[in-house]
């Protein structure tokens, strides 16, 4: 099987020469005036898990120096799971639009991201940039075709499925007895980091990337989308991984999982600031991007639990709550006005690519129909007036219907998940165990690389304390009272403004008004035109076993060899042709 794909890697990376020099002789590469973009997503990181936001339990000083140095985003809003939200991300539309609305792709399962939706790196690529993609995919594997370097990324280093242990890179499914590992360099399996904690793998990856593009003086701009394994779960047998010696800096905390999270959770932080820290030397930092921010909320009880926390939020993953749908976010750039600011304009995560295109000069092309809006004007000028209309999940499941929608200030909820078991207030803010580090928290973030590093480059002063009371959420008792919502009974209305932490249900008073039932038949009109959901039940054919205890593209390898040799003579006759009538001319 590896001689057959060892062959299909090299005829596709002859090709992409070829590509490549045409793209050249032809001027399509970009000069370095686009800017450097850098995307460093954490999967399942909590909201409240960020110390920019308040909390003294366990500190975040690089993220945070990063957060205080940019502009934080308080209110990002992501799809309620990994799949559906890495999906927003890369095309730019609602998940009910592309098939990824409902769940998540579970390894066995044969579907993926539809080969027809074009994605944010491919619209990079084509406009001059490296795209690169480190770590975490889940956007399908059961075909070649659905995988990273068929769609858009030059380069993948990372797994393929949901996720995997932090050392070993399998990924075990229980619950069918299927046990495989899943990494790969591109399209080969590599066993060469088996081993190493996957949080540093990844990081030395995303610094080596930076050092050999700023090396080579590149004119091709970078896009690097980082996406950490962290703070996530790993298999159900071991859980919660990290390195002893991280560990033992959070022996305050007498709960060994969430021991064990703070110490995911910093390890992750370092990483941001080994990322900066590479920006810096390659001087790459001027003319850089760089954002942060988490796929989804975080859990904080039943599968996958960790401990994290959404607090004050209410929910958390895989619910239609606040605690699922807002994403602790920051991002950095020269370019902004405001440096140093909270930022509350409301921005959905498939807004990044209409956004960051912007940022980059490139317009992407109208047939694509992106639902994300361009917002880099109001973000590089600190603006907060756009109205922005949120289609967060309509999942039409015959099991668990529910529907989570945001207008503006007003936000509709009906029906929800795991029989309500996600719906209370989950996280809470620990008091009585401190960060020993928290009594210098100010000295702490301001003498992290990080802060040094991005003050070069970006001058003003920052009042670091403001700025964490600015980006902390309140949830005063609501003017209105507590009425309770019950979305298993009826839908609720919520004035997320002045609730964000959904306490007050407004449906009764508004149940018959313009406001609810424009925001009804809005819905409804989404749910009419969704694209029906791709999800496919596992298929036997994927077990691993079948195929050296690898986690593969199963629907390409049970053809037979001839196909791969059918791939091998085209492209030698398409070189050949190439080759000859360059020649000729």
């Amino acid at each position: 099987m590896s001689t057959h794909l060892d062959k299909f890697s090299s005829a596709t990376s002859l090709l992409t020469g070829f590509v490549l020099c045409i793209a050249l002789s032809n001027g399509i590469v970009a000069t370095s005036d686009k800017p450097n973009i850098i995307i460093i997503m954490a999967d399942d990181l909590g909201f409240d898990d960020v110390s920019f936001r308040g909390s003294n339990n366990f500190l975040t000083p690089n993220i945070d120096a990063l957060a205080y140095s940019g502009v934080i985003l308080n209110n990002l809003y992501v799809a309620p799971m990994c799949t559906p939200s890495r999906a927003a991300l890369l095309t730019g539309k609602y998940p009910i639009n592309t098939g990824m609305q409902h769940y998540v792709i579970v390894n066995d399962q044969p579907w993926g991201l539809p080969l027809n939706e074009t994605t944010m790196a491919e619209i990079f690529r084509e406009n001059g940039y490296r795209t690169s993609l480190l770590g975490k995919w889940h956007l399908g594997l059961s075909q070649r075709n659905f995988t990273p370097t068929e769609r858009g990324f030059d380069r993948h280093l990372g797994y393929l499925g949901a996720y995997v242990d932090y050392y070993t890179q399998s990924y075990e499914q229980q619950n069918k007895g299927y046990n495989g590992h899943d990494f790969r360099d591109s399209l080969k399996s590599t066993h060469d980091h088996v081993g190493h904690y996957v949080t540093d793998l990844l990081t030395d990856a995303a610094v080596k990337e930076i050092e050999d593009h700023g090396s080579k003086n590149s004119s091709q701009p970078l896009f690097l989308l980082l996406n950490h394994l962290a703070p996530h779960a790993a298999n159900d047998d071991d859980p919660m991984q990290a390195p002893a010696e991280e560990v033992s800096r959070f022996e305050y905390i007498s709960n060994k999982t969430h021991r064990y999270y703070a110490a995911m959770v910093s390890r992750l932080d370092k990483s941001v600031g080994s990322v900066i820290d590479a920006l810096a030397r390659q001087e790459m930092l001027q003319n850089s991007i760089i954002l942060f921010l988490s796929d989804n909320g975080g859990p904080t009880q039943g599968q996958h639990s960790t401990t994290a926390s959404n607090y004050p939020l209410r929910g958390q993953k895989n619910s239609p709550w606040e605690g699922a749908l807002r994403s602790s976010a920051a991002i950095w750039s020269t370019e902004f006005e405001r440096l140093g600011s909270v930022w509350k304009q409301q921005i959905y995560i498939g807004d990044l690519l209409p956004t960051l295109a912007a940022a980059a000069g490139i317009s992407p092309d109208p047939a694509l129909h992106l639902d994300g809006l361009n917002l880099w004007s109001a973000l590089k000028y600190g603006y907060e007036s756009v109205e922005r209309e949120i289609v967060h999940v309509i999942d039409e499941d015959v099991a668990e219907p529910h529907l989570s929608y945001t207008r503006g200030k007003w936000k509709v909820i009906s029906g929800t998940t795991n029989q309500g078991l996600y719906d209370g207030w989950l996280g809470h803010r620990e008091t009585s165990e401190v960060d020993p580090r928290a009594v210098e928290y100010e000295e702490l973030v301001r003498n992290t690389s990080v802060w040094l590093q991005l003050q070069q480059v970006s001058f003003g002063e920052r009042n670091i304390s403001e700025l964490r009371d600015q980006s902390r959420i309140e949830c005063p008792d609501p003017a209105t009272g507590v009425k309770p919502c019950l979305p298993l009974e009826g839908p609720c209305l919520f004035d997320i403004e002045a609730d964000p932490c959904e306490r007050s249900n407004l449906y009764a008073e508004y149940q018959n008004s313009t406001i609810f039932l424009d925001l009804w038949s809005r819905i409804q009109q989404f749910a009419k035109q969704a694209h029906p959901p791709n999800n496919k039940p596992g298929d036997p054919n994927c077990d691993p076993r079948f195929y050296h205890n690898e986690w593969t593209w199963w629907q390409d390898e049970k053809a037979s060899s001839s196909g791969t040799i059918g791939v091998m003579k085209v492209f030698t006759l398409l070189v050949v042709f190439i080759f000859t009538s360059s020649c000729i001319n």
